[in-house]
Parts: structure tokens; C-alpha cells; sequence
């Protein structure tokens, strides 16, 4: 029953002004407010997975960023939830240690699938994803994360006798582009002058990818998996010594207070095209219904920019060719009503569970996961 709940989807979808490839929620009660969800595709499958599961005793919220195919999204929008809920069921509560352990298992259950799956499907060892998760329960919020998707909070603060709404970024972005983290890998790295190498002004480590953590991408972490010369035939054909990659999450814990508003998680989609401020202000200063979507139509106007298109021109661009001009975008915001005395929160039925997926794909919502084997019981 509980595996059956976290393959549930929403099955109604919104469209979003004539772009096909959008999908949204505009507003759902949650125990803590209210939340909106939005996601757009750009890839020809749909690497962005989410979800936002509810229960008595928690909120959670996952973002994953599927990179090299959407096997490892899919499998962590299966597979993480499950496993996380039943440790903190067992152990009583939450902590950094169970949710440690639920990504360290999360990632030994796909290695497993490698295994079973090569050589067969020797591609499956090429994907991964990056992960963001959050969860609220007892009023503490914990975000822990691999890779540059991102979590965000917009908060009120007082300067100069003046209330104000500012961003405070509450994950940590896991990619080589960023100077603290190209020198954290060099330094795990000291024999290896060429462990992150600059290609055309991008970063990444051994030139092929820019984040440093992930669920997934096991050619990188274990190098059996590296020497096949099928590799060659997808451009690979790098021995490693050891891994270069790793799944170990970084995690926040902070007890949510009056002043905190609400809680941007996304994809590093969004981020891309706009700053947390950016992001926190649109949330500020407009409605709550499709606000999700706000944020996604804001950065995509950005991207038509950045790109010297209209934006009525990207909007009709099809899947696959949409990725020369944007990523993948998911967006999940969560007011943080009841911290405040609003009485947003009371909508949600005390004691319900309930569980929010976006679309496996955007055209493909009637996928039978039972069929997929990245899906079957490991």
C-alpha cells in the first residue's frame, strides 16, 4: 500500500498558455499551508521528477534531476520516500543520521539494478541524478541535497524599522563551477591534474560532468563499471583509479519560526535563468494560485531572452530541440501558513495522507510503471 501511494500521479493536468510541454498545479492544501507545483520539459524524456508526500507525521518534498536519461529520477521518485519514511518510522523520528542511510541505501539499491541490468543495458551505468529533498515535521525543516538543485526561503526580516522579505539559500550546490567545490575535488584528488578540466568555459570533472555528488552515474564510482569498451561507443573511454564522484548528502536542520514564509524547491532549471532573490520576489508579490507556475513562465520569458527568440516562439518548440534553449524545470512552493497564525493550514484534513506526482513524462501520463523494471521491488 505504501509503495502504491508514491506511484501515484496527478492525473489532472493544467496547460499553460498555449505551451504544451507545461504542466502545473495551482494550489493544494498541505498540513502547512498551501503548495503549487510546476514542471516544464525541454528534454525528449522528461529527466525532472518530483513529488510531495504527506502524512500525520511528516511533509516531504523530493526535486530529482535526472541527467544522462531519466532511469535515476525515476527510480529515486520511486525508491527514496519508501525507504526514508520506513527508517524514521522504525528509529521513532527523523534525523541526519536516518536520512544519511536512506540515501546510502537509495544508492546501493541502483547499483544494484546496474548489476542486474549490465551488460545488457550497459547505458543504465551512465545515468544519474541529482537530488533535493526536504521535510518538515515537528516545525523542523530538513533539506538535504546532491547536486545544484536547489532549496530556498523566503523569510520577514526588519531593517532600518522597515519588514522585509529576503532569500536565504538553505542547500548547497554540488557543482565544479562553483570555486569552493572545484577545490574540494582537486583536494580528494591531489594525484590527478586533470580531475576537473575547463571545456569551453564550463567546468567539469574529467570534462564530461559539472556536479560532484549524485545518486547514480556508477561509471564514475565504481570502476568496473568503467573499462567495458561498450563504453567507448558512448564517448567514455576513460579508466579511473577510483571514484570521482560521490552520494553523500549535505544536510541542513532548522526549526521553522514565525518569520519564515514559505519554501522554494526547484531544479537547477530555474536557477539557471534566475537568482533566489528573483525567485523569492516573484513568490512575494503575487498570488498563491499558479504561482509555481509564475516561476517557471518567469524563467522561460529569460531563457526566450537570453536567446534572442520571442517567447510565443519558444513556447512552440518542440521537446528535444527545446533543450538548446532550457533545461528541464520543476518547481515546488510551500507557504508556511500555520507558523504565523494564518489560517491557510486548516484545510488539510487532519491525520490524511496524500501524495503529489508530477507526470512521468509530460505526453506520457498513463505510464504502467509495474512493467518497468527500474521500478520492481530491489
Amino acid at each position: 500500500m505504501l509503495r502504491k501511494c508514491w506511484r501515484q500521479v496527478e492525473r489532472v493536468l493544467g496547460r499553460g498558455g498555449g505551451d504544451e510541454l507545461l504542466w502545473h498545479m495551482d494550489l493544494k492544501p498541505h498540513p502547512c499551508g498551501d503548495l503549487s507545483i510546476a514542471v516544464v520539459q525541454a528534454n525528449s524524456s522528461l529527466e525532472d521528477q518530483s513529488q510531495v508526500f504527506t502524512c500525520p507525521s511528516a511533509t516531504f518534498v523530493g526535486v530529482f534531476d535526472g541527467h544522462g536519461g531519466p532511469e535515476a529520477s525515476r527510480f529515486l521518485n520511486s525508491h527514496l520516500f519508501p525507504r526514508l519514511h520506513r527508517l524514521a518510522s522504525e528509529q521513532g523520528g527523523l534525523s541526519t543520521d536516518i536520512i544519511k542511510k536512506a540515501f546510502d541505501d537509495t544508492e546501493e539499491q541502483f547499483l544494484h539494478l546496474v548489476k542486474r541490468s549490465w551488460p545488457a543495458r550497459p547505458q543504465i551505468a551512465l545515468v544519474g541524478s541529482c537530488c533535493l529533498v526536504g521535510v518538515i515535521s515537528n516545525d523542523v525543516l530538513y533539506v538535504a541535497n546532491l547536486g545544484d538543485s536547489r532549496a530556498v526561503l523566503g523569510r520577514r526580516v526588519s531593517r532600518g524599522g522597515k519588514n522585509m522579505i529576503v532569500a536565504e539559500r538553505l542547500s548547497t550546490d554540488h557543482n565544479v563551477g562553483d570555486e569552493e567545490v572545484r577545490k574540494e575535488v582537486e583536494a580528494l584528488h591531489p594525484d590527478d591534474a586533470h580531475i576537473v578540466v575547463n571545456n569551453r568555459g564550463v567546468w567539469r570533472i574529467k570534462g564530461i560532468i559539472q556536479v560532484s555528488r549524485s545518486i547514480g552515474d556508477i561509471y564514475l564510482k565504481k570502476p568496473e563499471f568503467n573499462r567495458d569498451p561498450l563504453f567507448q561507443q558512448f564517448g567514455y573511454p576513460i579508466p579511473l583509479k577510483r571514484p570521482v564522484m560521490t552520494a553523500e548528502p549535505s544536510i541542513q536542520v532548522r526549526k521553522l519560526i514565525s518569520e519564515d514564509l514559505f519554501l522554494i524547491f526547484a531544479s537547477d532549471g530555474l536557477w539557471e535563468q534566475l537568482s533566489d532573490e528573483a525567485v523569492v520576489d516573484i513568490v512575494h508579490k503575487n498570488p498563491r494560485a499558479g504561482i509555481a507556475k509564475r516561476l517557471v513562465t518567469a524563467a522561460l520569458q529569460e531563457a526566450a531572452k537570453k536567446n534572442e527568440i520571442k517567447y510565443d516562439e519558444l513556447k512552440k518548440t518542440s521537446k528535444g530541440l527545446r533543450r538548446h534553449f532550457h533545461d528541464d524545470i520543476t518547481v515546488v512552493v510551500m507557504y508556511l501558513d500555520h507558523l504565523h497564525g494564518s489560517a491557510g493550514g486548516s484545510r488539510f484534513k487532519e491525520g490524511s495522507v496524500d501524495c503529489i506526482s508530477a507526470p512521468v513524462d509530460i505526453y506520457s501520463l498513463n505510464v504502467d510503471e509495474a512493467e518497468d523494471p527500474l521500478y520492481m521491488d530491489s
